[in-house]
């Protein structure tokens, strides 16, 4: 029964992360917000849906090492399996100004979450410095957006067109709709998921880190994967790395922070997250860094690294913990 809860929680998490990300998109163009603030900030907050609705379930079940550990094993997913796949697929060269503010806030980011949890434990207090670290970052994704070059911008303006104004309001009121259904799925599907995984912990005798560092990481990293691929076949190669890179840095401030309010006060976290996990995603961020500034982008045999890295690090991780 876990393993059947954890399949159906997944599925809707997918499916509803779907839902999101395109009727949100969508109602944001209808709204004139502009098309490459859409991918940077809608598309990446809603590709990590399915962690922030994870993170305050887990949370509220008491299990926040659960949440801790998927925010974790999420981000190294994003940075060494999945940007790992698209560059080995095709070598990335980046375009975007942003990755100037990305790259460093992402870095930033992980290592304020690390410092906050040396002492074992995260607290709601902590969770509102980490969501004040995601409104300074959204406001300096705001402006440097605005230095974009012609190019870029023209990239996003193809992703995500403006919205006909046929129709009357019938369209706009589908789109909320649709978009309300989304978040009921992601909702339903997180407490299957963390339920399951709970009780998949429990049944084979390891840490709810574990799970969420595992199972529940890949299985909440679907959306971006799948919007990578789709842009990386198709030539976005701005929208599929902005998307990546923005996804990560949103998982460890708004989406960490926000599932920190639900806290009863702190949560005490597995120590292997504090001394292993946590290291491990402060220093995958850190090793982008000087990749994406030497060659402007990541080669194939750089992709192919990362993808070896990650394997490497899941062995270890299945190998000396369970």
């Amino acid at each position: 029964m876990a393993v059947v809860l954890i399949v159906l929680g997944l599925v809707a998490l997918i499916v509803g992360a779907e839902l999101v990300v395109r009727y949100g998109s969508r109602l944001a163009r209808r709204m004139g917000v502009p098309p490459l603030l859409v991918g940077l900030t809608i598309v990446s907050i809603g590709t990590s849906a399915p962690e922030l609705a994870v993170g305050i379930d887990a949370i509220r079940s008491g299990a926040g090492s659960l949440a801790v550990g998927n925010i974790a094993g999420t981000n190294v997913v994003n940075l060494l399996l999945i940007l790992g796949l698209s560059a080995a697929i095709r070598p990335i060269m980046i375009h975007l100004q942003t990755i100037k503010l990305d790259l460093p806030s992402m870095a930033i980011a992980s290592a304020v979450v690390l410092l906050l949890a040396l002492d074992g434990s995260l607290s709601v207090v902590d969770g509102v410095v980490l969501f004040a670290l995601a409104l300074v970052y959204l406001a300096l994704l705001f402006v440097f957006t605005k230095r974009e070059n012609a190019a870029v911008k023209a990239e996003f303006e193809h992703e995500y067109p403006p919205e006909k104004p046929s129709g009357g309001a019938w369209p706009a009121v589908l789109q909320v709709v649709l978009l309300i259904a989304g978040l009921a799925v992601i909702l339903f599907g997180a407490d299957w998921l963390v339920t399951g995984s709970v009780d998949l912990a429990r049944a084979v005798g390891v840490s709810d880190a574990i799970i969420g560092l595992t199972i529940v990481a890949i299985g909440t990293s679907a959306p971006e994967l799948a919007t990578t691929i789709i842009s990386t076949i198709r030539g976005d190669r701005d929208i599929a790395i902005g998307n990546l890179i923005g996804s990560s840095t949103f998982n460890v401030t708004i989406i960490l922070g926000t599932s920190l309010f639900f806290a009863p006060g702190s949560i005490a976290l597995d120590p292997h997250l504090v001394m292993i996990d946590l290291p491990v995603m402060l220093a995958v961020a850190l090793v982008c860094i000087p990749v994406f500034i030497t060659h402007r982008g990541v080669t194939r045999v750089e992709g192919g690294a990362f993808v070896a890295a990650y394997v490497a690090y899941l062995a270890i991780l299945l190998v000396t913990r369970t």
